[in-house]
């Protein structure tokens, strides 16, 4: 997972509210495994109408979304966050977002930022012409009218943000305290070494 700092650019100023997980990625596109292509599906029935935000020639490659309150209700499908990622989406600015999508965001490296209506309401103007910075180190939002909002997040979700630390990276960066363990363990419980005999029960090893 790549390391999230500050992440600055246009904004897709989308705005809608209830905005479920089927709407982000349809059910039919579920059957991959690959988190690669699922861009192209990514609001699939918003992008039936050819002059949609999404597929727009002034917002290509934003790394923002600012969204609507209760972004990702619906069902628990880690494609929604899969999809924006491949839509180029580093992070999205909303009221409100359901608990297991800011969940599944997160754990692929999305930036979810909460702000109250009416920040996220001024940030949908701007975004209309001039780009938005997002500093996590800071916490803040920013825009060129000299806008400043802040947004609280979880200290332990920063951290692994602001160092690119999936599930994965975690386990990793705990290398060393992982071997000390299976050394200590492997001598204070000998019958767990591979090829040691179960001496008490008479089982072979």
């Amino acid at each position: 997972m790549e390391p999230v700092r500050t992440v600055e650019g246009r904004a897709i100023p989308f705005g809608r509210k209830n905005i479920d997980t089927d709407v982000i990625i349809p059910a039919h596109w579920l059957k991959t495994i690959s988190r690669e292509g699922l861009g192209k599906g990514a609001f699939e029935t918003i992008r039936t109408d050819p002059d949609n935000i999404f597929d727009s020639a002034e917002f290509a490659g934003s790394p923002i979304l600012v969204a609507g309150d209760n972004f990702g209700c619906g069902s628990s499908r880690e494609h929604a966050a899969w999809a924006l990622l491949d839509l180029g989406i580093k992070a999205v600015i909303a009221p409100s977002f359901s608990d297991i999508f800011s969940g599944n965001a997160f754990k692929n490296g999305i930036l979810t930022v909460v702000l109250p209506q009416e920040q996220v309401d001024r940030l949908l103007e701007v975004a209309r012409t001039e780009p938005v910075t997002i500093d996590l180190e800071t916490q803040t939002v920013t825009t060129p009218f000299q806008d400043r909002f802040s947004f609280e997040i979880d200290p332990f979700r920063k951290h692994c943000l602001l160092e690119g630390l999936d599930e994965v990276g975690l386990t990793l960066a705990r290398d060393a305290q992982i071997a000390a363990y299976e050394a200590r363990a492997s001598t204070d419980m000998p019958w767990f070494a591979k090829g040691t005999a179960l001496k008490d029960t008479g089982i072979p090893a």
